[in-house]
């Protein structure tokens, strides 16, 4: 004995035996429990879950990613990077980082000369370089010559602002919320600039960067609230020194440039080496008007990001899309939507068991729904390539195509118990019993119809009259004689014996298919005088077991009786 072939065959008789049980118990009803399951999970998932919103997130990072034409970074930002290479250039005579401060004070009166519209620094100076003193005070001294240098300070959790010696009120930039009480005693936890010139000038904003729960940089903040007073972040007070437009969201979710180091990089020692270098190399109005970074890229200084764009994303590039999308007022815009998010959901999902549980065709189902959450992905990355406001329907398309699956898969696994065909019909039944068979036979030479248009016509007959029916289609595509029975279409009625009012019944609905008939060919063909001919043949045949051999003699017999010049359209043969 092969034991393989025996486990396998049990496994398969197995297998069977589950799927009839489960046709048996559930039906057609499966696809509605189904339903009403996920319309539970959406419901929690939408209240305390939010597993979607996390499969939305991942949905965007893509489609972020993958835009086709991202906007442009803004030409008038450049980054002064303290790369490698800058460490490198620097260390013989400044050692290694952090270097003195004169060098940036140096810099930044360099850089002034060119008239740039503004020096932002990516560099949080916090405390004082005690063995440095004079070159803290170069730096200062620098600092109060100018009036378009602006720096970052940094937002420290709330949990220590009790301890804080710093007034909320006091701190250089800080604003009134607007429709809230002021604590004008509350303290915070900041760090502020250490030189009293930045503070003095008061072109200060934080430069906190929040991660969301994944640890990926997506939104930036505009503003940090808290005791009726808010900080502005640098970009924003960047953007009302210059007027720019000012939004009232605490947060912005980035409009990405692209991958890194899409903005104008240069090297800070280039830039610095010819400062001071007799014969200059580089054009004297390299920065005039220009919105001038510095921050740095060195993988030794650890000023990384996780972004939708790359695991490794300079952290000056961040802030400097923060200032780009700050400027031209572009940032994407996410709208929440959860309830609108759980009604498309609901729609798809109850929409799909709807299809399922009234059996439109195996065929028409896949289609339809395939057709639909492909319009909705589409639709999703139109709306973040073409406007900034990011309609994220991710969520709803993977919940229905989960429910899809299941579905399918109950579908397939129990279409032969499921399936109304004449066959079964039969063998549910016992006793002698009346069966009428409509044949509806194509001409392939009047018309070409494709399989989905005879579907089609197969619905409509279907959905045709009141009484129970089967509806079934012989497609003729196998070879020898079945490919005589081409773009044929049987339908079958069964009524007990002594059962008048049931007998009557299923005339009065083969008159109403055939009424039918005319206008589903009107409808689907071009040709439609004598683009079909049927005939309907009646018998007695025996349920249960027996039923299969009845259905073979009188589907034999009406095939016989068909062509038959002399024969009615309408003939009854008893078996």
């Amino acid at each position: 004995m092969n034991i393989k072939l025996f486990i396998l065959s049990r496994l398969r008789f197995a297998l069977e035996a589950f799927s009839n049980l489960l046709a048996r118990k559930w039906k057609q009803s499966f696809f509605l429990y189904l339903a009403a399951l996920f319309t539970v999970f959406a419901l929690v998932d939408t209240a305390f879950l939010h597993i979607t919103s996390e499969i939305r997130t991942a949905a965007f990072d893509a489609m972020v990613r993958y835009r086709l034409a991202p906007p442009e970074p803004d030409p008038d930002i450049v980054i002064v990077d303290i790369d490698e290479k800058s460490l490198a250039a620097m260390s013989g005579e400044y050692g290694r980082w952090p270097w003195p401060r004169q060098v940036l004070g140096e810099f930044v009166e360099g850089i002034e000369k060119q008239q740039p519209k503004a020096v932002v620094f990516d560099i949080l100076f916090s405390d004082a370089d005690v063995f440095n003193p004079d070159s803290d005070a170069y730096f200062n001294a620098a600092i109060a010559a100018s009036n378009n240098t602006f720096f970052p300070m940094l937002r420290l959790d709330s949990s220590g602002d009790a301890q804080s010696q710093i007034k909320a009120s006091q701190i250089p930039g800080v604003k009134p919320m607007a429709d809230e009480e002021q604590e004008a005693d509350a303290t915070m936890s900041v760090i502020l600039p250490h030189f009293q010139a930045a503070l003095d000038g008061g072109r200060l904003g934080t430069n906190n960067v929040f991660l969301d729960s994944d640890g990926v940089v997506r939104s930036y903040p505009v503003y940090i609230a808290g005791y009726g007073w808010k900080l502005p972040s640098l970009p924003a007070r960047i953007g009302s020194e210059f007027g720019w437009p000012q939004t009232d969201t605490e947060l912005m979710l980035l409009n990405w440039r692209g991958k890194p180091f899409s903005y104008k990089y240069v090297s800070f020692s280039d830039v610095y080496l010819d400062m001071g270098s007799k014969q200059k190399q580089r054009a004297p109005d390299e920065f005039k008007n220009k919105i001038v970074l510095i921050g740095s890229t060195a993988s030794g200084l650890y000023d990384l990001r996780a972004t939708p764009m790359a695991r490794m994303h300079p952290g000056v590039e961040v802030l400097a899309t923060a200032i780009d999308n700050t400027k031209h007022g572009d940032s994407l815009r996410f709208p929440e939507g959860r309830i609108w998010y759980l009604l498309i959901t609901l729609a798809i999902i109850w929409g799909t068991a709807w299809a399922f549980y009234r059996e439109d065709g195996r065929g028409n189902i896949d289609k339809v729904f395939g057709l639909s959450q492909v319009i909705m992905i589409a639709f999703s990355f139109a709306s973040i390539n073409f406007t900034n406001t990011y309609i994220n329907l991710a969520g709803p398309v993977l919940l229905g195509i989960a429910y899809f699956t299941l579905a399918r898969l109950y579908s397939t696994a129990t279409s032969k118990a499921l399936e109304q065909n004449m066959v079964n019909m039969t063998a549910v039944r016992g006793g002698d019993l009346q069966a009428t068979l409509l044949l509806i036979r194509f001409d392939p030479k009047r018309n070409v119809i494709p399989e989905g248009m005879l579907e089609n016509i197969r619905l409509g007959l279907k959905r045709t009259g009141s009484a129970h029916k089967s509806v079934e289609v012989v497609l003729g595509e196998q070879k020898g004689i079945w490919g005589l029975f081409e773009k044929t279409i049987a339908i079958s009625w069964v009524a007990e014996v002594g059962d008048a009012a049931a007998q009557q019944a299923v005339e009065e609905d083969v008159e109403r298919v055939l009424s039918a008939l005319q206008p589903l060919l009107r409808k689907y063909l071009f040709h439609v005088e004598g683009a079909a001919s049927h005939l309907v043949h009646r018998g007695t045949i025996r349920g249960g077991e027996q039923a299969a051999d009845g259905w073979r003699l009188l589907f034999a017999q009406a095939l016989l009786e068909w062509d038959k010049p002399w024969v009615t359209p309408t003939t009854k043969i008893e078996l």
